[in-house]
């Protein structure tokens, strides 16, 4: 992919930034850095969002920042007062307001076949705008909210892991996030320990996530809205939905669970989950992927390759290590059975039939507890429904028809 503006060419492909056609030199960081904004173009970069994407979560200080903008500055022919290109948005980051056209190279099409060609797209989807504000959980912890698009509040439970920044951008995620947000007002936030929301806590409980949730939608004044939870985020979803019935008006879960592997008695999964946690211990915070694919290859066995950098990246940039098991050490202890009958609300449940991480029979048994509950089982190897794989339209096609079933109302 080549970005053109001015007399400017950005070669994604080839890491070359060139003016008039004569390559410039740029350091790999500066490069790294203008490409990100050349493809978020649409909206205002922040802070937070570079040194997510850019320096991959790594904490860098102010002046190293400061040096590599002003490097991307000089490159294109800007500075701090003439910002011909890369515009300073006060308090909130950096945005691209250059002109911009995009080309595909003609040896680059879907000449070699379907699979390659998804490969080829660009890695940093174009996203719709999203507002990111902050709201005070009950005990004081700040919570990082995005929303997006209009119509139907759907909230998104916060699921592991999070980070409302990264996930936009992220192939993983995003086509799932643009979907709704183009059909729906999709509210989505942060877990405490993660993302945006304050990293430093106390608590890490199931009955905090709960309270969170509670904290988001209070705070935003909605009365009544559509709920989806992924992953733990189903188990945090239907607490909700069993504690007010009256404000849930359709609960969506996909690839939940109302029970942890703790409480499961199969110790098998157990083992397995104390071997993932000895895993984090060690290598999650290296910049060596390696340990963070282990945990790629199990949610998203499909994925292209592009996906799995993302997915790996996700992991540093989202929490530490330490947040990191001691949230999958919370989620291990959920047990909702005995609200799953309390539940009121039109449920579908959505569940992938070969997902290695959350076996297709926990789905089922969500699914069996709630009242009048739909399951559609996805024909899936992934937990986290891929958007170039066939169960991507049956997943969007039931999600979409079931929540606009409220529009109609």
């Amino acid at each position: 992919m080549r970005f053109l503006f001015s007399d400017y060419t950005l070669d994604a492909d080839r890491r070359e930034l060139c003016r008039d056609g004569k390559p410039l030199h740029v350091e790999p960081q500066v490069f790294d850095l203008l490409l990100h904004l050349l493809r978020n173009r649409n909206r205002v970069v922040s802070k937070d969002d570079l040194l997510a994407n850019v320096w991959s979560g790594r904490i860098v200080s102010e002046s190293t920042l400061s040096n590599r903008v002003n490097a991307a500055r000089r490159a294109l022919g800007d500075s701090g007062v003439r910002q011909h290109f890369i515009k300073t948005v006060a308090r909130r980051g950096l945005r691209f307001v250059g002109e911009v056209r995009e080309e595909v190279p003609k040896n680059e099409t879907a000449a070699s076949g379907g699979a390659r060609a998804i490969e080829r797209e660009p890695a940093f989807p174009v996203a719709l705008p999203q507002e990111v504000t902050f709201c005070r959980a009950v005990d004081g912890v700040n919570l990082a909210v995005g929303t997006s698009g209009s119509g139907l509040p759907v909230v998104k439970a916060a699921n592991w892991l999070n980070h409302i920044e990264f996930d936009w951008q992220s192939p993983v995620w995003s086509p799932m996030l643009n979907l709704l947000s183009e059909k729906f007002r999709l509210i989505r936030y942060d877990e405490r320990g993660t993302g945006l929301s304050d990293r430093t806590v106390k608590d890490l409980s199931f009955e905090v996530f709960v309270r969170d949730l509670e904290a988001v939608v209070d705070n935003l004044g909605l009365e009544r809205f559509a709920l989806l939870g992924i992953s733990q985020g189903a188990a945090v979803s239907v607490a909700y939905a069993a504690r007010h019935p009256e404000r849930v008006s359709r609960l969506v879960l996909l690839g939940g669970y109302a029970i942890g592997w703790r409480k499961d008695g199969d110790p098998g999964r157990e083992a397995q989950f104390e071997a993932l946690t000895t895993m984090m211990r060690k290598g999650w915070d290296r910049d060596n992927p390696a340990f963070r694919q282990v945990f790629t290859s199990l949610f998203i066995p499909g994925a292209t390759e592009e996906e799995e950098k993302w997915f790996n990246e996700l992991a540093r940039a989202s929490t530490s290590a330490e947040n990191a098991i001691r949230l999958l050490e919370a989620f291990s202890l959920i047990d909702v059975t005995d609200l799953l009958p309390r539940v009121t609300a039109p449920t579908l449940v959505l569940h992938s039939r070969n997902d290695a991480t959350i076996p297709f029979e926990w789905g089922r048994s969500l699914a069996r507890g709630i009242p009048n509950a739909r399951l559609v089982a996805l024909e899936s190897n992934n937990h986290v429904v891929l958007s170039h794989e066939p169960a991507w339209r049956r997943f969007t096609e039931e999600v979409c028809a079931f929540l606009g079933e409220d529009e109609k109302s």
